[in-house]
């Protein structure tokens, strides 16, 4: 039986699975295009390839815990920044900027993999809930800021991140693309709210 390095079973177990879903997140961060299987992930882990049986059933079953714990952290890294901005102005640009950044540290990358991998509900209802929770603060933000509707602001500043994102992606530099919708949104927040 390997030995255990936690103070119990259960401490050991959940700093195992982390360490699982840490090493399937980076082998998709590396490499979006290709899918790891258990084994290799195992691997990267530094783990026996049964042992990962005894955490996860599947592959799915694998991806599924990773899209469970992997959206909540892009949506707590968004609202941490935006909770340092003291103004709504500042609030709706350090929103983008935020998602600009995970997109430029490879998390979209691995959003995308995952979508990539299966449509299987809990990333279909994980998605819905990253993109629910990610828009609660910036409609508040654009209502503290005069939109006089939010919802639709929001659904424009979403499309201008989506484009940045993609650019990003195809090599534009994260300073670049925080330039471009400074340019762009400065204007807008520069106005005073109300």
């Amino acid at each position: 039986m390997p030995k255990i390095q936690a103070s119990t079973v259960a401490e050991h177990r959940a700093t195992q699975r982390a360490a699982l879903l840490e090493a399937a997140r980076a082998l998709l961060s590396q490499h979006p295009d290709q899918i790891p299987s258990l084994a290799d992930v195992a691997e990267h882990a530094g783990l026996a390839r049964s042992s990962v049986y005894s955490y996860f059933k599947s592959r799915a079953d694998m991806f599924d815990a990773l899209v469970t714990d992997t959206f909540p952290r892009w949506s707590a890294y968004v609202d941490k920044q935006m909770d340092s901005a003291t103004t709504s102005g500042q609030k709706i640009l350090t929103y983008v900027e935020a998602n600009l950044q995970l997109v430029a540290r490879g998390d979209h990358a691995l959003a995308r993999a995952l979508a990539a991998i299966g449509g299987s509900e809990t990333l279909a209802s994980s998605s819905r809930l990253l993109h629910d929770s990610l828009e609660v603060p910036l409609r508040t933000a654009l209502a503290e800021h005069g939109a006089a509707q939010p919802e639709y602001m929001a659904e424009l500043i979403q499309s201008i991140v989506y484009t940045l994102s993609r650019m990003i992606e195809n090599g534009l530099s994260l300073r670049a693309a925080t330039g471009l919708a400074r340019e762009l949104l400065a204007p807008y927040v520069a106005q005073k709210a109300g």
